[in-house]
């Protein structure tokens, strides 16, 4: 018995006190310290059961008003795992038989303390065993259906719940959400999982305190969430509930002294249309997420039919664009670059192209933003700086030394750590000038982390390489910001040039981005030229350069070669008529007249 953990708490079901303090005694010199109730009713029994935690239930067989059979019912009632041994001297081998049948540990002769002794340590070790198991099958089961950072369910238990509510007859309508957090991998790598986990367990708690008790909340993994609503029954009430949803994220998480502003795209599948079962509306739910976030993010967006067969050939094109570029289903044009004094090309921008087996030529706009999503870009973004160095060095080679290469980075190349090294080692590698190399950025990812962006564009600025800011006056720059970046080209967006000469408001804001350039000392650059009367407007605002399908859309290399090699002339309309002498009306240097006399352009 001295393995007997104290105290040892024995619920005796005895009519006799002096019996009772009989068995306190001899199981008190094993030097276990005992504490013991007697109980001789089953009321009494069913009060002491349901007020305190036993180790073990020692019974006499036969009372006044009361039997071990009915005592050990009793015991079965209150649902708890206690041992439970008969120790009396007048019990039948029948009623042992019945006893051991109900759920009775054993049954021995009262007086027997040498049986009675390793009996109950026996009881108490198998009792101890089966509550640690009881543990480690309840971990499992918390590991098999519960989220370990957040304490909700997951994506098991989120399904089966989910499944059980539609399969209520008053309940086969609802609106599951799917949420991903924008942005929030950029958390994780500025400032660690440690702080992205504690923000992960403050967006699940506003989440829950948000959902009605009817309503589910589960993680799905990563930065994912789904809620269901059953009460969401319509699209209106759906729309209703997802403002609602995005009420969590409107207050600013607080991680030690940083406030974190932190949206989400929300996807939503209803149940009476969107999906035969819970994985198909995820699914589904998944994909109007996606287009959420493809429209900027921190908003909603309700799943459409079509958006299925959209998500089916984004997965084809991801499937089919890994290993593109080693097929040579990539390709570069090049949209020229003209000075508006001048005249004459002084750079290109490359645009990528994909040959398709299948879809034909697909546009940047058709797979660029999938191969954000997927990681692909930083392969197919190294291709093109590649690529376009590749052929800049050749036109350089060729005489053509001051002409300019644009190349575009998306949000995901420009963070991706060993940007700086991959310029680097492509220009090393082409030996291409690299002051003649441009890489634009747009505007949003100017100031989306001021101060990492500043520190990424002096590493590049060191190695004399240029910075464009492309879709200018689109986002909202901080002009104190916009004075400490080391940039050297503003590109205003192609919007402001399509009503730059019909929209007064639009003129305004294009003649001060042109003041605006001047004052900072940068060159400014207006792209989507394409009348007359938008090319007079830019240079009477003196902007540098233009671009545009008025002079030329995206051109081959062969092509960029034959106008750098044709002789200088004159152009003839539309362009020739209204413009001031000196500007491109006049002449287009070593961009063949014939081209835009034939209207090829």
């Amino acid at each position: 018995m001295t393995s007997i953990s104290a105290p040892l708490r024995i619920l005796m079901v005895e009519d006799s006190e002096d019996d009772a303090c009989l068995l306190y005694s001899e199981l008190s010199q094993t030097g276990a310290e005992i504490a013991y109730a007697r109980v001789d009713t089953a009321e009494d029994m069913r009060a002491a059961l349901n007020d305190a935690d036993w180790n073990i239930v020692i019974s006499d067989h036969t009372l006044p008003h009361f039997s071990s059979l009915e005592a050990l019912q009793v015991l079965k009632e209150c649902g708890k795992d206690i041992p439970f041994i008969i120790y009396s001297g007048d019990v039948s081998e029948h009623v042992e038989v019945a006893a051991m049948c109900s759920g009775a540990q054993d049954s021995i002769h009262k007086g027997n303390f040498a049986r009675l002794l390793p009996a109950i340590e026996r009881e108490l070790l198998g009792a101890a065993m089966r509550r640690a198991k009881q543990q480690a099958d309840g971990e499992v089961h918390k590991l098999a259906f519960y989220d370990t950072l957040t304490g909700l369910p997951n994506r098991n238990l989120f399904c089966d719940h989910v499944t059980r509510m539609l399969s209520i007859a008053d309940c086969r309508t609802g609106a599951l959400y799917f949420l991903d957090i924008d942005r929030f991998q950029r958390v994780n790598n500025c400032f660690g999982h440690k702080v992205g986990d504690a923000l992960i367990r403050q967006i699940a708690q506003r989440l829950q305190k948000g959902v009605p008790d009817e309503g589910m909340v589960a993680r799905l993994g990563s930065d994912q969430f789904a809620v269901f609503l059953g009460s969401a029954c319509s699209d209106s009430q759906a729309r209703d509930a997802a403002e609602h949803i995005r009420q969590a994220f409107v207050e600013p998480f607080v991680q030690g002294s940083r406030e974190f502003f932190i949206g989400a795209s929300i996807g939503i599948a209803m149940s009476s249309r969107d999906g035969e079962d819970v994985p198909e509306l995820l699914i589904n739910a998944e994909t109007a997420m996606f287009r959420a976030k493809s429209r900027g993010g921190d908003t909603y967006q309700l799943y459409e039919r079509e958006m299925g067969a959209v998500a089916g050939k984004q997965l084809m094109l991801e499937n089919a664009m890994r290993g593109a570029a080693q097929r040579q289903e990539l390709i570069l044009e090049y949209q020229p670059s003209l000075s508006v004094v001048t005249g004459e090309l002084e750079g290109v921008e490359a645009l990528v192209r994909w040959r398709h087996p299948e879809f034909g030529v697909l546009q940047p706009d058709d797979f660029i933003p999938l191969a954000n999503d997927s990681g692909l870009i930083r392969e197919i973004g190294k291709w093109v700086l590649q690529v376009a160095c590749r052929q800049a060095k050749a036109w350089h080679d060729a005489g053509h030394d001051r002409l300019t290469m644009a190349v575009n980075l998306s949000a995901v190349q420009f963070w991706q750590s060993g940007l700086v090294q991959v310029v680097a080692d492509v220009l090393a590698e082409t030996g291409m000038e690299p002051a003649c190399l441009e890489l634009e950025i747009t505007e949003s990812v100017l100031m989306r982390d001021a101060e990492a962006t500043i520190a990424t564009l002096h590493a590049l600025k060191n190695m004399r390489v240029k910075i464009s800011v492309d879709d200018f006056g689109t986002g909202y720059s901080s002009l104190s910001y916009l004075r400490r970046f080391p940039i050297d080209i503003l590109k205003i967006d192609k919007s402001f040039t399509r009503d730059v000469t019909r929209d007064p408001e639009t003129a305004a804001i294009v003649q001060a981005v042109g003041l605006l350039g001047r004052s900072l000392g940068l060159e400014t650059v207006a792209e989507g030229v394409e009348t007359a009367d938008q090319l007079e407007f830019f240079h009477q605002q003196r902007y540098d350069r233009v671009q545009g399908f008025l002079f030329s859309p995206a051109r081959s290399a062969a092509e960029i070669t034959a106008m750098l090699e044709a002789p200088q002339g004159g152009l003839s309309p539309p362009l020739g008529g209204g413009v001031p002498d000196g500007a491109i009306g006049a002449r287009v240097g070593r961009i063949p007249t014939s081209e835009f006399a034939s209207g090829a352009v």
